[in-house]
C-alpha cells in the first residue's frame, strides 16, 4: 500500500514537474510563426478562402481531430468522461474547419473507442456528405479503421465505396503533388485500415494504411509527449517530397495506473501547446515536415494555427 502511494506521488511529480518544462519553453521561446496571427472569418471554406488553384495537397497543414466521433460515446457523467476526445459531431467539426478524422469502428459498424461504442458509422458518413452538399472545395481525410481488440466490419470496403463513391480521390501517389483545383471534384482521401480483411489495391478507390502514418506513444506525460512528437516528425523526409500523409498528435492519454483517467483533464496537460509545437518546428528547421496536426477537443484556435501556417507557405514565408 505504502509504495503504490510512493509511486502516485512521484507521479504527480513527474506530471508537474514536465508541465513546468512546456511553460518555461513557452515563456523563453515564444510561439510565434508566420502568419501566427491569422483570423479565418470563414472556416468552413478556408481552403476555397485560400485558393483551390494555389494549394497543392502537400503545402496543406491539415488540423485533424484523435478520436474524432466520440462526442456522444458511452454514458453523460458516467463513461463518457473516460472515452470522449470530441465534444462537437463531425459535421461541426467540419463547419468548424478539421479535415482530418480518425474514426475508430467495430464488427457492428458502431464508431467506438476501446471497449465503448457510439453510434453507427452512417452518422458520421451522413455528417461527411452534408458538409460536401454545402460547399464546393474542401478536401477531407477520412481515416477509418477496426479498432484494437474488434473484429473487421464484413464487406466494409464496399460498404465505404457505395456512400462515398462519386467524391473519393483514387488512391495515387501523384496527388501529393497535385492542387485543390486539380483533384475537383473528387474530395475524400478515405484511408481504410481494417485488422484481417484485405487492405485496399494501388489504383483503386480506398486508400491503404501506408499513406497515413504516425507514431503514437502511450504517455500522459505532456513534454515527454511534445519531445517525442518533435523527435519522429524530425524523421520524416520534407512533404514535397514524400508520398504519404504523416500525423502528429497534440495528445496525451489517461493511464490505467493514475488516479486521473478523465480524457480532458490529461489531455489539457499538453492540448494548450500546439502553437508552441509550431514554432519550435520553425526554430529546430522542420517545419517543412509538419503536415497533419491533430487534437483532442478541437477549437477554433488551433484551426486558425493550422490555417495561418498553410498561409505562410503558399505565401512563400515556410
Amino acid at each position: 500500500m505504502g509504495s503504490e502511494i510512493s509511486k502516485q506521488i512521484q507521479r504527480r511529480k513527474d506530471v508537474l514537474r514536465e508541465a513546468k518544462v512546456l511553460r518555461d519553453l513557452s515563456e523563453a521561446c515564444g510561439t510565434q510563426f508566420p502568419c501566427c496571427d491569422y483570423f479565418c472569418l470563414d472556416r468552413k471554406n478556408w481552403m476555397n478562402g485560400l485558393g483551390p488553384e494555389k494549394i497543392p495537397l502537400f503545402k496543406i497543414v491539415w488540423p485533424g481531430t484523435h478520436d474524432s466521433a466520440t462526442n456522444k460515446i458511452g454514458v453523460p457523467f458516467m463513461s463518457r468522461p473516460f472515452a470522449q476526445c470530441q465534444s462537437l459531431s463531425i459535421y461541426d467539426q467540419l463547419v468548424g474547419g478539421t479535415r482530418v478524422f480518425d474514426i475508430r469502428v467495430q464488427e457492428d459498424r458502431r464508431v467506438c473507442h476501446g471497449i465503448l461504442a457510439t453510434y453507427s458509422v452512417d452518422v458520421v458518413l451522413n455528417n461527411v456528405k452534408k458538409f460536401l452538399g454545402e460547399t464546393e472545395s474542401e478536401i477531407i481525410i477520412l481515416e477509418v479503421r477496426t479498432e484494437f481488440g474488434h473484429q473487421d466490419p464484413p464487406e466494409f470496403d464496399q460498404y465505404l465505396v457505395d456512400q462515398l463513391g462519386e467524391n473519393l480521390i483514387n488512391q495515387d501517389e501523384g496527388v501529393f503533388g497535385k492542387t485543390i483545383a486539380e483533384l475537383l471534384p473528387k474530395r475524400v482521401i478515405c484511408v481504410w485500415k481494417p485488422r484481417n480483411s484485405p487492405k485496399p489495391k494501388a489504383g483503386g478507390p480506398l486508400w491503404s494504411e501506408g499513406y497515413l502514418k504516425d507514431d503514437w506513444i502511450n504517455t500522459d506525460l505532456p513534454s515527454t509527449k511534445f519531445d517525442s512528437n518533435m523527435k519522429h516528425l524530425g524523421e520524416q523526409p520534407p512533404a514535397p517530397v514524400r508520398k504519404y500523409f504523416y500525423r502528429v498528435e497534440n495528445t496525451v492519454t489517461p493511464q490505467a495506473d493514475n488516479p486521473i483517467v478523465c480524457v480532458k483533464p490529461v489531455t489539457n496537460r499538453i492540448r494548450g501547446y500546439a502553437r508552441l509545437f509550431i514554432s519550435q518546428c520553425f526554430s529546430k528547421g522542420l517545419v517543412d515536415r509538419l503536415q497533419i496536426f491533430s487534437t483532442d477537443f478541437i477549437d477554433g484556435d488551433f484551426v486558425d494555427a493550422c490555417i495561418g501556417l498553410t498561409s505562410a507557405r503558399i505565401e512563400g514565408k515556410a
